[in-house]
């Protein structure tokens, strides 16, 4: 099974290079994969490898055990009968589609590797065991099907209908997966062979609960009413997607699942309560509708649903003898529906349209064609000699029998079913008539041969070999179902058997008048075309989508414009009181510890406390903003102070420098904002507000920490990190070794944020400007470096401080010696790459504070996105290279070097981790420097000298009049013949 999923995923990987070189022919290449892989399973099957006396075929690869989400893969009978329809069918609609194709659109090259993933979702769909790992390749299908039915994507219709299966399928499985989960949870079930080795679980409402979610996946996917109008609109995709994913591959998911649950689920009463009622009204509706359709491929489209319903109705029962006429009527579905579609496939390619009213003659001029669509509707309609007429026997059969069934329930199925046959006769005949017959002269055609059709191109080889193989193979299983039986059999365990005759009996009496009734309703298709509904009985399935979708739509719109109003405030609000009204709820309404508090470890920490809090009231009430902002980093470097006194001095030096760090980022941003805060306009009501939800959102985190806090019922494992930090992470600083080696993991995430953050503010600022850097370093000198650098312009030197630059000249080396030194000495003692990061990002940050823009460049020349990057490249190396030497990921190593005059050193693979932390570091705060400091300096500095330019310009219009007055005196002061008078 795996090698046979690795073939397939390489397949895939490989169709758009060989689609590109090789053109159509590829597909050809392609079908070759699914093909062998059919020709394995056929061969195991036939050979008893999937009998359930046989050992299983099981594979399983632990993953997340904890979350049950192992890999298991798992072929019995089951399974392999629906690999065979995928990997058979699948194979063929290949060749085909190097046929249906007439040129190599760029899109060809794409469309074929989704093709072949498609295939790959299914063949693991069927073979997973795990019931996570099913959902999983359950919503890969309806991805892919939103794709390919969305070809051609340039159209509308195409658009739509591919979001419509996408919409549908996708609320469909997340049903599922809650079901899943909910079964999972109350019964244990993780696995379906622990379903089916366990038996039934127990009734309860969870599991009824469970059951309906389950089948609503299930019946969402094989386009159950009222979940099916998605599968009519996914006719505007190519057709042999519509003959691979809506007859023989995507549709078929449901009919498994319900297949493979039946047997155990169906005592649980919502069971029948919900499959066979649906299953029964889709049969009927969809079969009506077929009747009124003008488009080959949406007569069988609705005739698709149709069967599909049936199929689900029959399956569903649960039963062997149900088991096995439904998994017979599978089979036949698949081969016949798949001819089917790639004949109208071909006429489609051939003649250049679909419509009925279009076609006139097609029979005379296609004889062969007629032949194969002969053999596959007689087959959909359940003519004797025929795989069809054996599976639909063997369901009357079946329906007559069933102790499942007594009584009421199972004389309703049953007539039903009848019902719903004779019109699939019907459709069966009113297909082939509207495409082969030759009309009246009355006809919307004219009569006799139409345009369309006598304009038709030859039918080439890989149009007509793929349907003449399913519509062979249809009358082969007719005529000796025996091969058939038994490979059914092997998963039904059924008394009964299929057989093309079993002599005189009620249901071969039932077929007959089936038929004979089927037949009718063509002859008098007039009289039966005036009862159809203007408007369909039971609602417009396509009008209630986008009435839903509208309605969903309208009150999104609304929620947002009442929720989103633009306003920082009322966004605050809204997170704020949500944060104090969900966790205080479920505070009152749950179970609850008794507090035990102890106020401090000693009084220095609760006067430091007493600052935080006078400083953070002061700070609320100042109007003066860089005031404020001081009070803020007071609040701040206090917090660092008590995780001091605590015995942290990671924490402490940590919170520290990013106290620091921020203080300086507040700094350059109010620069762009008014000194004072006054002339707000805000109202006492607003502010009196503010301040009630501020002090509850402190005391509602201060009582949750306080419950969190005394929620602990065992021994914290912070007090194994010591030892762990020893003994695995050979260091001493139990904090950095657990960031960078114990919980390596956490950091790569954290520090994989950090980047985003980066390059999230970098965009806003810059928005659609290059944030590589925000100019070219300019050439500031010729002669040798001596640094602070001598600035370009006057204004600059004018406005720089001599003590600054003195102060950085000192303190820059120092800062940078500083955090090297808590870099290297991160893992035995307080500091790390995150510390030594933060402190030389504060040394450039000093460089740009004492020069601006042009020191910054000139003190680090390289892009900030370059020493992410690089960070990035490191962390994830430490991540990667213990895989590649076949070591778990992030697994650490170390030793010991001997150094030119410092002697022996411990080294740590670590160690490389930590440098990516610290280039990350450093380069954030560099990509804010040179957006929020730099950027804003040149913004600055463009609208200053904008203004100047005005007034220049204003100043020249200004003077413009006084120099035309000037010059209108000294041309009267000449005489008119232009010459100066003589005195």
């Amino acid at each position: 099974m795996l090698i046979v999923l690795a073939a397939l995923a390489a397949a895939t990987v490989t169709a758009p290079v060989l689609i590109t070189k090789l053109g159509r022919p590829a597909f050809g290449v392609l079908a070759l994969v699914p093909a062998g892989a059919f020709v394995w399973t056929a061969r195991g099957w036939f050979e008893g490898d999937f009998a359930p006396e046989a050992a299983p075929h099981a594979v399983r690869i632990p993953w997340m055990s904890a979350a049950h989400l192992d890999i298991t893969l798992r072929m019995d009978s089951l399974a392999a009968l629906f690999a065979l329809i995928i990997l058979g069918i699948g194979a063929l609609i290949l060749c085909y589609c190097w046929g249906y194709f007439d040129s190599n659109p760029r899109r060809l090259s794409v469309f074929g590797a989704k093709m072949v993933a498609f295939t790959t979702v299914m063949y693991g769909l069927v073979t997973a065991d795990n019931l996570l790992l099913l959902y999983v390749f359950w919503e890969l299908t309806s991805v892919l099907s939103f794709l390919l039915v969305g070809y051609y994507g340039e159209r509308a219709s195409s658009r739509r209908a591919a979001g419509q299966a996408l919409m549908v399928t996708t609320l469909g499985g997340l049903a599922m997966l809650v079901g899943i989960i909910l079964l999972g949870t109350t019964s244990g079930i993780w696995d379906l062979s622990t379903l089916i080795g366990s038996g039934p679980p127990v009734a309860s409402t969870a599991t009824s609960a469970a059951v309906v979610l389950i089948l609503t996946g299930a019946l969402s996917k094989s386009a159950i009413a009222p979940m099916h109008f998605w599968l009519p609109g996914a006719m505007a995709a190519p057709t042999p997607v519509s003959a691979y994913l809506h007859s023989a591959a995507m549709v078929k998911a449901g009919i498994y699942l319900v297949a493979r649950l039946s047997p155990e689920l169906n005592q649980i009463g919502s069971w029948h309560l919900v499959v066979i009622p649906s299953g029964l009204l889709t049969m009927l509706m969809a079969g009506w509708m077929a009747l009124r359709q003008v488009d080959l491929k949406l007569i069988l489209a609705y005739g698709t649903v149709s069967q599909l319903g049936f199929i689900i109705a029959v399956v569903g029962i649960g039963s062997p003898g149900a088991l096995l006429a439904g998994l017979a009527l599978t089979v036949s579905h698949a081969l016949f529906k798949a001819t089917l579609f790639m004949i109208v496939g071909a006429i489609d390619r051939t003649t250049g349209t679909r419509d009925i009213r279009e076609l006139s003659g097609l029979g005379r001029d296609r004889p062969a064609l007629v032949v194969l669509a002969t053999a596959a509707a007689a087959s959909m309609a359940g003519v004797p000699g025929t795989v069809g007429f054996v599976a639909k026997e063997a369901t009357v059969t079946t329906l007559l029998d069933e102790e499942l069934l007594t009584g009421m329930p199972g004389n309703l199925l049953l007539t039903g079913v009848v019902a719903g046959s004779m019109l699939t006769v019907a459709y069966s005949l009113y297909f082939l008539h509207g495409a082969f017959a030759t009309k009246a002269p009355g006809h919307a055609t004219g009569g006799g041969t139409s345009t369309a059709v006598s304009g038709a191109d030859a039918i080439i080889a890989p149009l007509w070999i793929p349907p003449a193989l399913l519509a062979m193979a249809g009358i082969v299983l007719g005529l000796t179902p025996k091969p058939l039986d038994a490979v059914l059999n092997s998963y039904a365990g059924a008394s009964t058997h299929l057989a093309l005759w079993h002599g005189w009996t009620l249901p071969l009496l039932i077929s007959a008048t089936i038929l004979g009734c089927g037949i009718l309703l063509h002859w008098q298709r007039k009289v039966v075309s005036r009862l159809h509904f203007s408007r369909p009985a039971l609602g417009n399935a396509n009008l209630a989508y986008d009435t839903v979708l509208d309605t969903l739509r309208r009150i999104s719109l609304r929620i947002t414009a009442t929720t989103q109003r633009g306003s920082l405030p009322v966004n605050e609000a809204v997170i704020l009181t949500t944060l104090v009204v969900l966790p205080l709820t479920m505070l009152v309404t749950g179970a609850r510890t008794d507090i035990r508090m102890e106020l401090w470890d000693s009084p220095v920490q609760g006067l430091v406390v007493v600052i935080i809090v006078i400083a953070a009231i002061a700070a609320t009430v100042m109007d003066n903003r860089l005031s404020a902002l001081i009070l803020v980093g007071m609040t701040g470097y206090g917090v660092a102070v008590i995780f001091a006194l605590h015995g942290a001095p990671d924490l402490a030096l940590t919170q520290l420098l990013v106290e620091t760090v921020s203080v300086v980022v507040f700094v350059l941003v109010l620069r762009k904002l008014p000194a004072s805060t006054d002339g707000r306009g805000q109202e006492a009501d607003h502010t009196r507000l503010r301040a009630w939800l501020a002090v509850s959102v402190g005391l509602t985190v201060s009582v949750l920490g306080a419950f969190a806090m005394n929620a602990r019922s065992t021994l914290p494992v912070s007090i194994h990190i010591p030892d762990l930090a020893s003994r695995i992470g050979h260091g001493s600083n139990a904090v950095n070794v657990l960031l960078v080696d114990i919980r390596a993991w956490d950091t790569f995430g954290e520090i994989s944020v950090l980047v985003v953050v980066a390059t999230g503010v970098a965009s806003l600022v810059y928005r659609t400007r290059s944030f590589s850097r925000v100019s070219r370093r300019p050439t500031l000198r010729t002669e040798a470096p001596s640094w602070l650098a001598a600035p370009n312009e006057d204004a600059k030197a004018r406005n720089r401080s001599f003590m600054m630059e003195v102060a950085t000249r000192i303190l820059f080396p120092s800062m940078i010696t500083l955090s090297l030194y808590f870099f290297f000495a991160g893992h035995n003692a307080p500091g790390g790459g995150f510390a030594g990061g933060l402190v030389a990002a504060l040394a450039f940050m000093l460089r740009y504070l004492a020069g601006g823009r042009e020191e910054l460049e000139e003190a680090l020349p390289v892009d900030a996105s370059r020493v992410l990057g690089t960070g990035l490249i490191l962390s994830s190396g430490a991540v990667i290279a213990p895989m590649i030497l076949g070591r778990p990921s992030l697994s650490s190593a170390n030793t010991d070097i001997e150094l030119p005059l410092i002697g022996t050193v411990h080294v740590v693979s670590p160690v490389i981790f930590d440098a990516g932390v610290y280039l990350i570091v450093i380069g954030l705060v560099l990509h804010i420097l040179r957006s929020l400091g730099a950027q804003l300096d040149i913004d600055e500095e463009q609208r200053r000298r904008r203004a100047r330019e005005r007034a220049r310009r204003l100043a020249r219009r200004r003077s413009a009049p006084q120099s035309g007055d000037s010059a209108a005196g000294t041309a009267d002061r000449v005489p008119a013949t232009g010459r100066k008078s003589r005195p």
